[in-house]
Parts: structure tokens; sequence; C-alpha cells
């Protein structure tokens, strides 16, 4: 038995070293963050650089509850959708599950819709929609959904308010074949 997780175990790094679609992504994504990118730059990141990250990080950010993370983008908007088990997921964070999520006990589709505005080095984030197990949510119930399980796993994330994005970045941009992601231009002095 222990051999077999073991070959399991190196057999799932294997794949994961060997995913050119994540090495791209990551590959951007250190540029970025170590200053690399010089100003006016445009880095694009695909759609399939996005879903192989998420892939990747989604299980690094939350080791049970969530899987088979897909994203999907249009212009100004786009939808991450899962399998999610809202128990599983307050257990790995060593809470005991509360009454929202023994609401949804059980693994459901989640399906989370929002639109991005980027401008001058800020974003905001507004979710439009959620559906959980085909059910939309909304009002009271979706802020609490938010705070429940989205702030605690992203403590810094900010929604429906502007935040200064970082890293010299001008703005994202959201198509439907990737994010594109554009570098402040140098300031020229007179």
């Amino acid at each position: 038995m222990a051999a077999r997780l073991l070959v399991l175990a190196v057999a799932a790094l294997a794949l994961r070293a060997a995913d050119p679609n994540l090495d791209s992504a990551n590959a951007k994504l250190d540029r970025i963050d170590e200053g690399r990118a010089k100003p006016g730059d445009e880095i694009f990141f695909t759609l399939a650089e996005i879903n192989a990250w998420a892939r990747d990080e989604v299980p690094i950010a939350v080791p049970q509850g969530i899987r088979d993370p897909k994203v999907e983008l249009g212009n100004g908007n786009g939808t991450g959708s899962a399998l999610v088990d809202f128990v599983k997921i307050e257990q790995s964070r060593g809470k005991t599950p509360g009454l929202i999520a023994k609401m949804f006990a059980g693994e459901r589709p989640l399906k989370v819709s929002l639109s991005l505005e980027s401008a001058g080095g800020t974003c905001t984030v507004h979710v439009t929609r959620v559906d959980i197990g085909g059910s939309s949510v909304e009002g009271t119930l979706l802020d609490l959904i938010i705070r429940t399980f989205f702030k605690p796993l992203y403590p810094d994330a900010t929604v429906e308010e502007p935040f200064e994005i970082g890293y010299n970045v001008d703005k994202i941009e959201l198509r439907p074949d990737g994010i594109r992601v554009t570098m402040k231009k140098q300031s020229r002095r007179p």
C-alpha cells in the first residue's frame, strides 16, 4: 500500500513538472513579481496557462474540498468553477463546519462569475453571480459565503472596492482568450 502511494506521488510530481502551460504561467508571474517586466510591457496569460496554474495552486491553497477548478473568460468578465465540499474545506482549515457549510454539505458544483475593472494601477473585482449546486446565491447569503469561505482563504483579497495592484502593473484585462497584464510606462522627466 505504501509503495503504491509513493509511486502515485512521484507520478503526480512528474506530471505537474511536465506541464508547459504551468511552467509558462509561472515564468510570467515570476517576471512580474521579480520586477523584470519592462515599463509598458504587455504580458499575456493564455486560458490554458491560467487553467494549468489554477489546477496547481488551488490544491495548495485548499488541500481538501475543491477539485476540478476551471476558468472561463469573456471581455471584462470571468467565471471560475469547481466541485466544492464546504464541510471538507472548513475541516481542512481546522475548523468545525458552521451552519452555512452544513447547508451545502457534500460535493456540489460551484460557479463564481465576476467582472473586473482596471486602470491606473488599480483594480476592482465585482462578484456578479454565484451558483452552488445549480441554485443562485445572492444578497446577504452571498456576503456571508464570501466572508466565511473566501476571505479566510485569501485574507488580503479585496472584493467590490478598488485596490492597488502593485508590482508596477498599470492594468489587467480579461479577454475570452486570456488575461493581458500591462505594466506602467516609465514616467518622463522634463
